[in-house]
């Protein structure tokens, strides 16, 4: 990469380049001084070269660096020479060798920085790292994640291509539709009292596409949401938005699989995949099994549905929610049955926290006897309780009850991942892809009395359901499939409705008007009656997929420039106020709250 600045980049030489001469510049990482010798460790983002500069041979490059520090900008030139015996660094992919420096450059002095680049520093502030994100970016453990997100973008774009997909940029101005989140609006200049959107995906775009006849779409697309931020949430991110035309559930989900598997043996050769090929799961089994819908099954511990095996127990917490059509679900830790008071208050206060309203906590003894506060409503039914969840004595078995079937795994599916964590069971370093598919097509909307899609309101139900739409919508599945890894969604998508009165008459049961449907959706409603073919796709989240490889809990960690959980960005100062004359401009006037 030799430039005006340099001949070769810090992380280029190796012993064959002994002999010659070079020129490097960057900046410096370290710098040590023994007498008339100064050592310094001269980094760019390709990796790090020491250079020394020897106060006897040569006089004026070794005073020009008398003043460097670390940080600051500077360029070298010397020779190349073999590091002496025993002095050479295995760690440095350049660590043979040595720039011996007769010439030396500052290109520019650096000011103290407010935290260390070259080292890590622990319970470094965050919001510290985000006022000055352009130095945290200079960190190595954020290049190495910038620059595998780099990769792994590359090897996506690759696959995809190399299976016949195109790549199409979409609008990121266009009309505010209900998708789920609020949107973040533009004011139109031209048009006072108008507003453009700025896309929460690019669903509708995608699916004119397929219209089109593009036939195999794909983009990274940028996204937008206002919503609460966590940890893996931004205002804005970046997805793998994919679509694809004549294609069922089955064809959508093994194309997705075969670019995912290439990707993750090209960027991540030393991190197994658990299972090929991925295991599929109903929604149905991964809540009953997992608790989750994008459950890690890296470890077992599976939720047992114990409905039966406590049915006539004469134990309200039990009898109460089977009474009213919920569930009871166990699970067995293994080996954690001397935990102490303090340990369980822990995981009963995690269960309540995730909406139960309480954990039952039970050991199993030697002899198969059960201690606990509940263990003497369980008496005479020991046997077929610890049978029913494969308990040993030592473990320890934890139950949930609720009245809401699906609430009660959740939060039992918590404490599972509570107790991987606590066992160790998650398996570091494994890739556990899962596809979960059929999910519930509608939600029933209490406060709206009105049934909801419980994802895409594109989505179309399951072939064998059509005929409930209207008879019995809660029972209606949807073919709409998530990929899971390791306990996050990575992406969902589903087969959408090519078929306008099918769609309007989704879009009816929704709440929707003919003419509110036509006002939002008038014009993929009007380009299914133009020979819309079936299709489907799926988005999966760049941010979260770059955060897994990089095995950190926070997508943050992988964005150049993201937002505070407040969605601040305290480097650009946004968002800020705009001036009068843009305001008048734009026809708006600020509201204050008295």
């Amino acid at each position: 990469m030799s430039t005006s600045f340099r001949t070769h980049t810090c992380g280029e030489l190796r012993s064959d380049h002994v002999g010659e001469r070079v020129t490097l510049a960057g900046w410096v990482h370290r710098r040590r001084d023994h007498g008339h010798l100064a050592f310094f460790d001269l980094r760019d983002r390709h990796g790090i070269t020491q250079v020394v500069t020897n106060a006897e041979d040569a006089g004026d490059a070794h005073l020009a660096a008398e003043p460097a520090r670390n940080e600051w900008v500077v360029q070298v030139e010397g020779a190349v020479r073999a590091r002496p015996e025993r002095t050479a660094n295995a760690e440095l992919a350049t660590g043979e060798i040595e720039v011996v420096v007769d010439r030396f450059v500052v290109l520019n002095p650096s000011k103290v920085p407010p935290f260390y680049i070259n080292e890590e520093q622990p319970g470094l502030d965050e919001s510290l790292r985000l006022k000055h994100r352009y130095l945290d970016l200079r960190r190595p453990p954020m290049q190495a994640r910038m620059l595998m997100r780099s990769r792994l973008a590359s090897a996506i774009r690759r696959a995809l291509e190399d299976d016949g997909f195109v790549e199409i940029e979409t609008p990121t101005l266009i009309r505010s539709t209900p998708e789920g989140a609020r949107d973040f609006v533009v004011p139109s200049r031209l048009r006072p009292g108008e507003f453009y959107a700025l896309p929460q995906s690019p669903q509708v775009l995608k699916q004119l596409l397929m219209v089109a006849g593009y036939d195999r779409y794909f983009q990274l697309a940028h996204a937008y949401r206002d919503e609460d931020m966590r940890g893996d949430r931004q205002p804005e991110h970046t997805q793998v938005d994919i679509e694809m035309s004549f294609v069922a559930e089955e064809d959508v989900i093994s194309t997705v699989e075969r670019m995912v598997t290439r990707v993750a043996k090209e960027i991540l050769p030393e991190r197994p995949i658990l299972t090929e090929p991925f295991p599929r799961l109903t929604y149905a089994d991964a809540m009953n099994r997992y608790g989750s819908d994008k459950p890690d099954i890296r470890f077992g511990m599976e939720l047992v549905d114990l409905t039966d095996a406590v049915r006539g127990v004469d134990f309200r917490v039990f009898s109460e929610p089977i009474a009213a059509g919920g569930a009871v679900f166990g699970i067995v830790a293994p080996g954690c049955g001397d935990y102490s008071r303090k340990q369980l208050d822990e995981l009963i206060d995690l269960t309540k926290r995730h909406g139960a309203k309480g954990l039952v906590y039970l050991s199993v003894q030697d002899d198969g006897s059960l201690h606990g506060p509940a263990a003497k409503f369980l008496e005479g039914r020991e046997a077929e309780l610890v049978a029913a969840v494969a308990a040993n004595p030592g473990d320890l078995i934890l139950i949930v009850a609720d009245a809401d079937r699906i609430a009660g795994a959740e939060a039992l599916g918590h404490v599972r991942l509570a107790m991987g964590d606590r066992l160790g069971l998650r398996q570091p370093g494994v890739l556990g892809y899962v596809w979960v598919h059929r999910f519930p097509m509608y939600t029933w909307d209490a406060e709206g009395e009105r049934w909801d899609a419980t994802h895409n309101p594109f989505s179309a139900p399951a072939p064998e359901d059509i005929d409930r739409i209207e008879s019995d919508p809660g029972s209606v599945r949807a073919q709409q499939y998530d990929l899971a890894l390791n306990g996050w969604e990575s992406g969902g998508g589903s087969i959408r409705i090519h078929q306008r009165e099918l769609l309007e008459k989704s879009f009816a049961l929704m709440g929707h008007t003919l003419e509110g449907m036509r006002d939002q959706f008038g014009a993929l409603l009007d380009a299914l009656e133009y020979g819309a073919p079936p299709h489907g796709g799926i988005a999966i989240g760049l941010d979260r997929w770059a955060a897994l490889y990089a095995e950190v809990d926070n997508i943050r960690e992988v964005m150049a420039f993201p937002k505070t959980q407040s969605g601040t960005d305290l480097m650009m100062d946004a968002p800020s106020p705009i001036a009068q004359a843009q305001l008048d401009e734009l026809h708006l006037r600020i509201v204050t709250d008295d």
